[in-house]
């Protein structure tokens, strides 16, 4: 069987470099899945969970804070410049940065800094629902 040579990488570190059957993750126009052979592509992609799914049928889910992926004959890259492991995800501090973020929006006083905030509270929140649906998924193996 075919495998893909996938890397995720972030501006600290190699996150996940590795074999795997097939990846998912956010693409700027929606899902996109990813198998061995696939077309070589080029995409921005968005706050979500990248889904690396291994040769022997586990998962690894790693959020990225948006990137850019390239795709081609043999390999999946992935580059973010904030990448977190599912199982480092933190719900609550997600969600007290969200509330700071929220805060500094409504005192923003130009369009830039309205932008800014904006973007940080999009990937803020994809975050959070990333934290939470890998705690939920995770409390159901158990």
């Amino acid at each position: 069987m075919a495998y893909l040579q996938v890397d995720v990488v972030s501006a600290e570190e190699q996150l996940f470099g590795g074999e795997a059957k097939f990846v998912a993750l956010p693409g700027e126009a929606g899902e996109l899945g990813i198998l061995p052979g696939h077309t070589p592509l080029i995409s921005r992609i968005r706050p979500g969970t990248v889904k690396i799914v291994l040769t022997d049928d586990t998962e690894v889910n790693i959020f990225v804070a948006g990137g850019i992926l390239e795709v081609q004959p043999g390999g999946v890259t992935v580059l973010s410049d904030t990448a977190i492991r599912a199982e480092d995800l933190d719900e609550a501090k997600a969600i007290e940065a969200r509330k700071r973020a929220e805060e500094a929006l409504a005192n923003a006083k130009d369009k830039a800094d309205i932008a800014v905030v904006e973007a940080e509270l999009a990937m803020l929140a994809a975050q959070a629902a990333a934290a939470r649906k890998f705690k939920t998924t995770r409390g159901a193996r158990h």
